[in-house]
């Protein structure tokens, strides 16, 4: 482990062309066995690191001090302006910055997903060459402070410099306070009846947090070494799994047939069409050696497949019989991107579906698109139970190289954000004529096609999450979960067990025939409240308990995830009732999730209505010109208002508190899609942007 964290961190300066050397040595735990094995070593000033959580925020800080430095930890926040803070523990440590207690370093940021971790520098490092862990504490890495700004800022973490010097120095303590210090810091407080195994994140409180959290303890990911890249587990790939059952027969029924091209690219091939390579250049990812040996030309690892796939195309169509040739393939994809890198929702390598299909007419091509985008929408409203709105992107928004683009647009109401959801495109003739797709038409003269291309990402996990997700961790939609019930023995006494055993076979008789995936838990290692809890934090649908009062009634206590309603059922109608609740279940999530998206929608006629709508982290659907050049002037707009108001917060706002706040406050909207459902344009309304007259209803927002 120490080797690979040691390898990550060259590689991350490397990429920043930092030179470091490293200095490889025991394991130390503490500040004081750090300068005891390694001070006399280096011409360096050595780093000490806290890391802290405001309580009452729910901000996190990673302090870097000088090693020998004593801080008064009772008012530590005042120094660093935070309301309140504790050391986070282990499990937070992890979530947040992927290393455990003792190995804590600047350069730990690279791995907050969220870039969300206030990062504190002692002034009395300025200018000095400092010596930190790799990302683990059987090394010491020595960077210029220059360089360490440098690695701060292409994180993205907000970063404050505190001249600790100007603090008074710390009372001395008594054995009393010591201990209290030394408890304060191996444990984090926790309330009555609260375990640090479920969810200690609050969604309205730490979004980031939260969401880490919760695809990590639900067991939908595990992190992994190279930034931006995750395992995904069992439990989310029973997801996609069927996602991709449900999407393969919807496009087969549509005369789509599977198919896979190749991982790499040549340069030359990526580089044919301009636009579309400007598109994806900064996330290419290359590769420029064999073994030891460098290639005579880089090649590139696909971030989509286009210039893969139709230089095949313009071999195999040549006549209007070859016509319409639909291929769909799933696959993964690498886009190396360098915004907040956040599992499922932006990462750097993801599971796809691209289907690539060429037609004899712009008509043909047109009615597929439509019939994809709306397969994209009965994704999520159907198996996600998460509504979307269907419309085009504008010009400005559209996919670089192609006719124009459609999309389905989801919401997150806990951050006010529209995310992209999927999109269906028409390329129109562009690589046609990039890569000779030519056919002959039935009157012999030469045409070129008429392409499509489509996708749809794992990026459904994550929507999926964040739109249902509560303070107790997942709420999964039953027609995705791997387990849509699960069946809890409650014992009390030894002589209990015989006649719920029995019990439980009926029951799990009874389940089987219903059909539904389900899970009898009739572990004894843990009491049923750290079950309830547990599957609670993974969100299966339905609960199913049954203890000694229900065996002598022929009944089961069913209790739902999504809101906690319990019933009592009779074992000889679970093979009915189990189904529809867990129908009811899926149309519940949906018809809430859709109230929400209608309520936090705001219809905007000026540019008050607008950005009171911003303000409020809702999405603004308003009226637009049309005009490409207003496009961007809003959203240059509205991001220069967010950054005054967040300077304003800053400064004191009294009316903004909290990390879910300043979340309203941040970012430009831009476009998200122009909706195929339009309200009632009038004749008297203008642009909220420009003032011109109206021509259409554009939705407007913040987006991840």
């Amino acid at each position: 482990m120490a080797e690979e964290s040691i390898k990550k961190t060259q590689e991350l300066l490397a990429a920043l062309s930092i030179n470091a050397g490293v200095h490889k040595h025991a394991a130390v735990k503490t500040a004081e066995e750090h300068a005891a094995i390694i001070a006399s070593e280096l011409d360096c000033v050595l780093v000490k690191n806290l890391f802290m959580r405001d309580s009452k925020k729910a901000v996190s800080y990673l302090i870097a001090i000088k090693n020998d430095r004593k801080l008064d930890l009772k008012n530590i926040h005042k120094l660093i302006g935070a309301s309140a803070v504790r050391f986070a523990d282990e499990k937070t440590l992890l979530a947040t910055l992927g290393v455990p207690q003792g190995h804590v370093t600047p350069l730990a940021v690279a791995n907050d997903a969220t870039h969300q971790v206030v990062v504190v520098l002692d002034k009395a490092l300025e200018g000095q060459n400092l010596g930190v862990h790799p990302l683990t504490n059987e090394a010491t890495i020595v960077v210029s402070y220059q360089d360490l700004e440098k690695f701060l800022a292409a994180q993205g973490n907000p970063v404050k410099v505190v001249d600790f010097d100007a603090a008074p120095a710390p009372a001395p303590a008594d054995k009393k306070e010591k201990k209290e210090e030394k408890k304060e810091q191996k444990k984090p407080a926790k309330k009555k009846g609260e375990t640090m195994l479920g969810i200690e994140a609050k969604k309205a409180e730490d979004f980031p947090l939260w969401y880490s959290q919760v695809v990590t303890r639900a067991e939908m990911i595990e992190y992994y070494d190279i930034s931006g890249c995750y395992i995904l587990r069992p439990w989310s790939m029973f997801i996609w799994k069927k996602i991709r059952a449900f999407f393969d027969e919807g496009i087969e029924n549509l005369g789509v047939e599977e198919a896979y091209f190749p991982l790499f690219v040549s340069q030359k091939r990526l580089e044919a069409e301009k636009d579309h390579v400007e598109g994806f250049a900064p996330e290419v990812a290359w590769v420029t050696k064999a073994g030891n040996s460098d290639l005579e030309q880089p090649i590139a690892v696909r971030p989509t497949s286009e210039t893969i796939m139709y230089p095949a195309y313009a071999k195999w169509i040549r006549s209007h019989r070859d016509l319409p040739l639909k291929l769909n393939q799933w696959c993964s994809v690498v886009r190396w991107e360098f915004k907040n890198p956040t599992p499922f929702i932006r990462t750097r390598e993801f599971l796809w579906q691209e289907g690539h299909t060429a037609f004899a007419t712009l008509e043909e091509a047109a009615e597929e698109v439509t019939d994809i985008l709306e397969l994209y929408r009965r994704v999520y409203e159907e198996l996600l139970a998460v509504p979307v709105v269907k419309g085009k992107k504008t010009e400005n928004e559209k996919f670089a190289g192609g006719y124009y683009t459609t999309s389905i647009e989801a919401f997150v109401p806990s951050t006010g954000r529209g995310i992209q959801a999927a999109t269906s495109h028409c390329l129109g003739q562009n690589f046609a004529k990039m890569f000779d797709i030519e056919f002959e038409d039935d009157k012999g003269k030469k045409r070129q096609v008429w392409q499509n291309s489509w996708g749809l990402t794992t990026r459904t996990i994550g929507v999926m999450t964040m739109v249902h997700g509560d303070d107790k961790g997942l709420v999964l939609p039953p027609r995705v979960a791997q387990k849509q019930v699960v069946v809890i023995p409650v014992l009390f006494k030894e002589s209990d067990n015989v006649r719920i055993a029995e019990g439980l076979k009926l029951v799990e008789r009874e389940l089987k025939t219903a059909g539904v995936r389900f899970q009898v838990d009739d572990d004894t290692n843990h009491n049923p409240g750290w079950k309830y809890n547990q599957y609670e934090m993974k969100g299966v649908p339905l609960r199913i308990e049954i203890g000694p009062k229900d065996v002598e009634k022929k009944q089961v206590r069913a209790v739902r995830r999504d809101n906690s309603a319990a019933e009592d059922i009779a074992w000889d109608q679970l093979a009915t009732r189990v189904p529809q609740l867990l129908n009811q279940i899926q149309d519940d999530m949906l018809a809430r999730a859709r109230k929400t998206l209608d309520e936090r929608t705001n219809i905007c006629v000026d540019w008050e209505q607008f950005s009171a709508a911003l303000d409020k982290r809702n999405l603004a659907l308003s009226t637009w010109c049309g005009d490409s050049d207003c496009e961007a002037a809003i959203k240059k707009r509205s991001g220069e208002q967010a950054k005054d108001e967040v300077e304003e917060h800053q400064a004191g706002d009294e009316g903004a508190t909290g990390n879910a706040n300043m979340e309203k406050l941040t970012g430009a909207a831009k476009s998200l899609n122009v909706p195929f459902e339009q309200p009632k344009l009038e004749e008297s309304h203008c642009c909220v942007g420009c003032g011109k007259k109206a021509t259409t209803w554009a939705l407007f927002g913040r987006s991840y």
